[in-house]
């Protein structure tokens, strides 16, 4: 192999770990909610990111839910599209909560980073308990509205007509949080694919360094074409 094409190899592979840093959007599985049940929990339903289904439960006070059919209130998709979600809420399907209190949603097995699609959560005062990461918000189908991170970085308060989809990083196999009261708000929950990574931005430092091993190949390899 001569050394032209060796360091041709060499700058072409850093090119492509180079790539692979960069942050894409991941295809996410939103929960399809199936049944309404007269007892606890409540809601049930499943999400399938690849690895095989997953069985969801939500328990707690509830306005509606949709399970087939109805209004499609994740229409438009802007406000749920960003550099982690690659893919709104599918059809209509949609939980919306009125009386505040405590919400409770399970998982047959634990998911990575879970999401939470949002509609229209206006004035809420929300606390997961655990930090959350506001991924996106806009207008949306009842208008638009800002997520306001509280001080603990573990909730938000609604500022408008909030649309958009937060974050929970890490592993769970159940959710809970406690919200404040409004006409109606809905969301569901989804998870990125299996065998997708969570996008992630890359560091600085690394940033660095490829930027630097590229550009010394580069040199090298001119001075010895």
């Amino acid at each position: 192999m001569s050394r032209k094409v060796f360091f041709r190899i060499i700058f072409m592979s850093c090119i492509i770990l180079l790539s692979s840093t960069l942050a894409f959007a991941g295809t996410v599985y939103w929960t399809d909610w199936t049944s309404v049940t007269t007892g606890a929990p409540g809601v049930l339903g499943t999400l399938d990111p690849g690895s095989g289904p997953i069985n969801v439960a939500f328990s707690g006070a509830y306005s509606f839910v949709q399970t087939s059919g109805g209004v499609n209130y994740w229409n438009p998709s802007t406000p749920y599209i960003s550099a982690v979600v690659d893919n709104a809420p599918p059809a209509s399907d949609i939980i919306a909560l009125s009386t505040g209190g405590t919400v409770n949603i399970t998982f047959s097995e634990a998911v990575l980073d879970p999401l939470i699609a949002l509609v229209s959560w206006n004035s809420n005062t929300v606390d997961f308990g655990v930090p959350i990461e506001i991924l996106s918000f806009g207008q949306g189908f009842w208008g638009n509205g800002t997520p306001i991170l509280n001080g603990d970085g573990d909730g938000f308060f609604g500022s408008g007509e909030v649309h958009g989809v937060i974050r929970l990083p890490g592993t769970y196999s159940a959710i809970s949080f406690t919200h404040t009261s409004e006409g109606w708000n809905g969301f569901t929950v989804g998870v990125v694919g299996a065998g997708e990574q969570p996008p992630t931005v890359p560091e600085p430092s690394t940033m660095l360094l490829l930027g630097l091993g590229l550009l010394a190949v580069a040199g090298v390899g001119r001075r010895h074409g």
